[in-house]
């Protein structure tokens, strides 16, 4: 991974540095004092991960992560600062960072929130690879012997059934179809995008518009129960992981603000996007 440093201490830079070289945790790609001066030179450097401070002369750090979101969508964003309002870590979150580390900073906090982002961005460019390699993938896995198949579908339904434990959702009705629909398109080397859902569900039974019905509910059971998790505690593994891959974060947020009584409006799953992120996780 490429980090990109943004922090008008300079000895906030070096520390950085150091923890990222010495734990091996990826390459600094660039640093800088200067927000603005920042904002230009990412766009040459290209890293993988920005981590920038909160409050910065010139530009603050919600302001810088806006506007670079706007011509670098997929840079994923760490925020420092002193700063312990509620009210703010939550503007930054919503302005898109991936996590927030309270200074001072401490090496095994930061070595530990820097290993879940990688993770995180790990998943997020697989999932943008997965249309073209899944068709392949599973081409390949239906030319394996009935044994290996066999030993294969164990495994990656077991891993399925693991996310929708964590989920909150696996008894749920629901996570039986969604568990019947992914063995289905593994079996049959398919992938989600292949027909419409509705197309799908009547692949594997005579109701398909109950079985899909009951997929959306499960769905939005997992995504209002990461609400939850994300109002008790933001810097929730569980919550950070599945809100930014299975889920939209924005719409993750609006449920979060329904919940508090902020909004009157739910927030969105997209079905198509959540069991595609499925089938990546029980293959991986």
């Amino acid at each position: 991974m490429n980090f990109y440093l943004v922090d008008d201490d300079s000895n906030i830079r070096n520390i950085l540095k150091l923890i990222i070289r010495d734990r091996k945790l990826g390459n600094v790609c660039g640093s800088c004092g200067d927000p603005v001066e920042a904002l230009e030179d990412i766009s040459f450097a290209h890293p993988d991960i920005v981590i920038v401070d909160l409050l910065m002369p010139e530009m603050d750090g919600i302001s810088f992560v806006s506007k670079l979101k706007q011509t670098n969508p997929d840079i994923a964003f760490i925020m420092l600062s002193q700063v312990s309002s509620k009210d703010m870590i939550s503007d930054a979150y919503e302005s898109g960072i991936e996590f927030y580390i309270h200074k001072p900073i401490n090496s095994v906090e930061v070595e530990s929130v820097i290993r879940t982002v990688c993770q995180t961005v790990t998943m997020r460019q697989t999932l943008e690879k997965m249309q073209s390699l899944l068709s392949h993938d599973l081409k390949q896995l239906s030319n394996h012997t009935a044994a290996t198949v066999k030993q294969t579908e164990k495994k990656y339904i077991t891993k399925l059934k693991n996310v929708l434990q964590k989920l909150g959702i696996i008894g749920e009705i629901g996570s039986k179809d969604i568990i019947a629909l992914i063995d289905f398109l593994v079996e049959h080397g398919q992938t989600v995008d292949d027909s419409t859902l509705n197309e799908l569900c009547g692949q594997f039974s005579d109701n398909p518009k109950s079985v899909e019905q009951r997929i959306r509910r499960a769905a939005n059971a997992g995504m209002v129960n990461l609400a939850h998790l994300g109002l008790e505690d933001y810097s929730n593994d569980i919550f950070m992981e599945y809100s930014t891959t299975l889920y939209n974060f924005e719409q993750v947020r609006k449920e979060m603000d329904f919940i508090r009584g902020k909004s009157d409006k739910h927030g969105n799953v997209k079905i198509k996007n959540f069991l595609n992120a499925l089938m990546l996780y029980s293959q991986n």
